[in-house]
């Protein structure tokens, strides 16, 4: 009985291993697939534009659509290398046919070809220990391993040249070597700065990589799209936990910002752009003078339905200021999201009518709106209860005054016009746009969301989304990242270039020390101890 009971225990853990194995083997080949498929998709973009060049019959037209095709392949490109564990190189793409597809260490050794000979150099030795750590023999030298990094600081670029010299220890013959440098990449060939500088010239400076690529040229570095395009996405993946700690801090606040912006997105196989959208929620507590540091974090979308809100604000509780989308409804309805709107929303109605035809009835409409914000100027970066007081004194009366003049004007228009339906919009959204009146921690209007995606409308031109929508949340997270520094006061790139080169060898518990405002503070501690 014993016996068979124990057979059993035997089969049953033979049958949780074989599935194990089976599910790994399924996890890998979903994995080469999703590569493959990326590889065709980039192989398309490709032969299209290669008749586009061909057959195309304007020039202007041309030369738009195939920096499109540029831009779509570059984020194919972005997301096979985050994929991939083996970082791109530039003579790696001669031997994969200038495609510049990463492939397993397993499969080839990468063999660079040297770095261009005109930019300066700069030596960094790793020396081991003097004496023998195991028994305390001499050491003496055996040989040395060299590698070099292409750097980039603020003007120029620089190979900076690693030395790790062989020891040997005279007693017990041991040979021994500094470990090789912590890279932002793997036996990858950028150093931090660069990565940060390809980013920041990608996201913040809306140039593409092909862009970027025309650029280093003529400074005598080739770096291929492709090559760049690799680092972006693995960048970006190992960024990731940057991002959601941010995600995190927002998240946690009473009261958040949020809004949406369309972005294009060239739909895989088709040629076509279709419209995604980027999602921006933001923390920002200083205009009632609230200690928590400002954030915002992105979230992208291939459409603009509710169940994408819904699903990045799942686990929010508090106040969300916003515009009158409806996609947001749901989580109004559950209790734990109370809805604020915004004051510009329902003033840029009636300013659109009065530019349009100068009507004196909108005008008054922003007249009154405007002594509205004439009290927020009073109120700001007051603590909330200072700020609730003034409000219900002087915005209060205001604000009963407006509701019975949009009341009266109702009944004296059109109920088809124009101003009527701006009406019908400020009436049907009333406790929602008096709300902060009451709360001394929520803002007149959801500009601190506006804001944000501002940058991205910047770029709306300039990049394009192909495959999986991979480039969206590529570029929702990198925006997260640049737009919560710029929000701290901080140089993007700075911090960045810090980052990445830490993050390597950061204890992953101790993320919070690698954010942005932190990262402020630990710049001021070391400027003031010096």
């Amino acid at each position: 009985m014993v016996e068979e009971a124990t057979n059993a225990a035997e089969d049953a853990d033979s049958l949780r291993q074989l599935v194990r194995e089976r599910s790994a083997e399924r996890d890998l080949a979903y994995e080469a697939l999703k590569i493959k498929t990326l590889e065709v998709e980039k192989l398309k973009l490709q032969v299209s534009l290669l008749r586009r060049q061909r057959f195309g019959r304007s020039s202007e037209k041309l030369a738009q659509a195939a920096a499109q095709l540029e831009l779509a392949i570059e984020e194919i490109e972005a997301s096979q290398a985050a994929l991939t564990p083996v970082p791109i190189e530039p003579d790696e793409a001669a031997d994969a046919g200038e495609t510049g597809d990463a492939v397993p260490a397993t499969k080839r050794k990468p063999a660079r070809r040297p770095l261009p000979a005109h930019l300066p150099r700069e030596t960094v030795v790793h020396a081991p220990a003097a004496v023998c750590p195991d028994c305390g023999g001499e050491a003496r030298p055996v040989g040395e391993d060299k590698s070099e990094v292409l750097e980039y600081v603020p003007g120029h670029f620089k190979v900076i040249e690693h030395v790790r010299p062989k020891v040997s220890c005279r007693a017990c013959e041991t040979i021994r070597q500094a470990p090789p440098p912590s890279l932002p990449i793997e036996r990858g060939l950028p150093g931090p700065g660069l990565l940060a500088h390809v980013l920041i010239g990608k996201y913040c400076d809306h140039l593409p990589l092909y862009r970027q690529s025309a650029i280093y040229a003529r400074e005598g570095v080739d770096l291929h799209r492709s090559t760049l395009a690799g680092w972006v996405g693995r960048s970006a993946f190992e960024l990731q936990p940057l991002v959601e700690a941010i995600a995190a801090h927002v998240l946690c606040a009473d009261k958040i910002h949020g809004d949406d912006t369309p972005v294009p997105v060239l739909a895989p196989g088709t040629g076509k752009t279709a419209t995604g959208r980027l999602w921006a929620y933001v923390r920002d507590d200083r205009p009632w003078a609230g200690s928590a540091p400002p954030a915002v974090f992105y979230r992208y979308s291939p459409d603009r339905k509710g169940v994408h809100p819904q699903a990045h604000l799942g686990n929010f509780r508090g106040v969300l200021q916003a515009d009158g989308y409806a996609g947001f409804g749901k989580l109004y309805e559950s209790g734990a999201v109370t809805e604020v709107a915004c004051w510009a929303h329902a003033r840029r109605k009636f300013f659109d009518i009065h530019a349009a035809n100068g009507a004196p009835l909108a005008h008054q409409a922003l007249e009154r709106i405007g002594a509205l914000y004439g009290v927020e100027k009073d109120a700001r970066h007051l603590p909330p209860e200072q700020r609730r007081a003034i409000r219900q004194s002087r915005a209060g009366p205001l604000l009963d005054d407006l509701k019975a003049w949009l009341e009266a004007t109702m009944t004296r228009i059109s109920g088809k016009s124009d101003l009527a339906r701006a009406i019908r919009y400020a009436r049907s959204r009333w406790p929602q746009l008096t709300r902060y009146r009451d709360d001394g921690r929520l803002e007149i209007d959801n500009n601190a969301a506006e804001r944000a995606i501002r940058a991205i409308a910047l770029g709306r031109k300039n990049w394009l989304f192909a495959g999986s929508n991979d480039g969206g949340d590529r570029a929702a997270a990198i925006y997260s990242l640049t737009e919560t520094a710029k929000l701290n006061g901080i140089d993007p790139e700075a911090w960045l270039r810090d980052v990445l080169n830490r993050l390597a060898t950061h204890p992953a518990k101790r993320i919070d020390e690698l954010m942005p405002w932190r990262w402020t503070d630990d710049r001021e501690t070391h400027a003031v101890a010096a």
